[in-house]
């Protein structure tokens, strides 16, 4: 018997047959899933420390469990002294079991460590079924080595979901214990 993550399992045995309930799918194909989730850090300060992108790789690496990239810019700006090319952050796409475990690993223990935590602002729906929302530090997470930190950085994290609607995709975050601010 293989692994599986344990939102994984509780999608398939709880929140798909809950979901399907509220909305009245017929299909279990038309209940809402998490495709993928996006992890990206710009780092502005990058164009004059080179070392600070290879720091930003190796703790978004520590965090996602799978090896972030580099991005790099597409055109120069004299104004923040920035050429084509020169890397000014990172990135990284999770899917499957990986996306599942980090998911389980921000509900449950990452974003309870954020100071005076009173929930995410629902404000960060696209319209299409998509969730992004923002981290000021990356020391929330427990892969993060205090003492080795050098700058603190902040990133994105964008949860892309097949809802159609914002109101179903809030319902499927719910159902995985999504910790919402209440109004």
């Amino acid at each position: 018997m293989s692994y599986v993550p344990r939102l994984r399992k509780q999608y398939d045995d709880e929140i798909v047959v809950s979901l399907k309930e509220k909305f009245e799918y017929k299909s279990v194909m038309q209940v809402p899933r998490i495709t993928k989730i996006c992890l990206n850090q710009g780092l502005g300060k990058a164009v004059a420390d080179k070392k600070m992108v290879d720091y930003a790789i190796e703790e978004m690496t520590a965090i996602a469990g799978q090896k972030a990239v580099a991005t790099i810019s597409t055109k120069d700006v004299s104004n923040f002294k920035l050429r084509k090319g020169m890397p000014i952050g990172c990135r990284v796409t999770l899917r499957d079991e990986v996306m599942y475990e980090f998911l389980d690993r921000l509900i449950a223990v990452s974003l309870p460590r954020v100071r005076d935590f009173r929930g995410v602002k629902a404000s960060g729906f696209d319209g299409r079924g998509n969730f992004t929302f923002g981290v000021k530090e990356q020391i929330i997470f427990p892969e993060i080595d205090l003492d080795k930190v050098k700058h603190f950085n902040g990133m994105d994290i964008t949860i892309v979901t097949t809802a159609t609607n914002d109101e179903e995709a809030k319902a499927l975050l719910n159902e995985f214990g999504f910790p919402f601010t209440k109004k």
